[in-house]
């Protein structure tokens, strides 16, 4: 098994009705890789982690009333996961894939202001996702200059 313990950084934790089923889709969807799963004597799962990259995102079923998949408070998010794919990668060939598993694609791959290419996409249980690839390295002046918008590093 790869190494379970993380690096300082994030990761998303993402609660599912019926998480094995999450865990399988996200693997042929999206590519995300398994790193683990633990089950609970009866099979069913009580904790699962997967990577994309350096990334980890853990997969659960919904456990108290403040964690609850969108499909269980009609379709409702407070937070959406940004994957970043690595710079050469096709985007529009992972829409596709995510399309054919059965994502609904939310918005179709665009190339952004500021030199990323990206789509969003609804899972089966209505978690938004988005996914994103550099097409074009771009100082922050220069998407200024696209977009009309100011990039400073601090609010004040």
């Amino acid at each position: 098994m790869t190494d379970a313990y993380r690096p300082k950084g994030l990761s998303s934790a993402v609660c599912y009705q019926d998480a094995k089923a999450a865990y399988r889709w996200l693997e042929d969807a999206f590519g995300f890789e398994p790193l683990f799963v633990i089950l609970d004597a009866d099979g069913n799962l009580g904790h699962s982690e997967m990577t994309y990259g350096n990334s980890v995102v853990m997969i659960g079923n919904e456990w108290s009333d403040d964690h609850k998949s969108p499909k269980s408070i009609d379709g409702k998010n407070t937070q959406s996961v940004h994957v970043q794919l690595a710079e050469g990668e096709d985007i529009d060939a992972h829409c596709a894939r995510a399309r054919k598993a059965g994502a609904k694609i939310m918005q179709e791959p665009e190339t952004q202001f500021y030199g990323d290419r990206t789509y969003r996409a609804k899972d089966p249980e209505g978690h938004i996702w988005t996914f994103g690839v550099t097409v074009r390295r771009m100082a922050p002046e220069e998407w200024d200059k696209a977009s009309g918008l100011t990039t400073k590093t601090r609010l004040d």
